[in-house]
């Protein structure tokens, strides 16, 4: 039961994170915090990523262990091709899936900066 819980508020909190960093740029009272978040993710993607793979999540490590523990397996690296394949049941190719994820990133990055520098 714990980890039905678990899996549910993993994926609502990681969907909202990915969410909130692709558009919480939008409002002035957002964007200094998405800016924060958009750096935590980088950071993890980019620094621990050194030690754990490029593009590791925390979020997405213990999902997937919580997921593990629901008697999941063959889980992707990556929680946008999960959630892709769970909204949609496509299974899209982890390098498109990690290209396109990494493109809307920068994009993002890019936009929180420059709304963020130009107050």
């Amino acid at each position: 039961m714990m980890y039905e819980f678990l899996n549910i508020a993993f994926i609502v909190f990681h969907t909202a994170l990915i969410l909130f960093n692709l558009f919480g740029w939008i409002w002035k009272r957002t964007r200094r915090w998405n800016l924060l978040t958009l750096t935590a993710t980088a950071f993890s993607w980019f620094i621990l990523g050194i030690w754990y793979g490029f593009g590791y999540c925390p979020s997405t490590h213990w999902h997937w262990l919580v997921q593990r523990e629901l008697g999941y397996s063959d889980m992707p690296d990556s929680y946008i091709k999960f959630l892709i394949r769970e909204l949609t049941g496509l299974d899209f190719s982890a390098a498109l899936v990690d290209t396109g994820t990494a493109v809307c990133f920068f994009m993002a990055l890019a936009v929180s900066i420059a709304v963020n520098v130009r107050k």
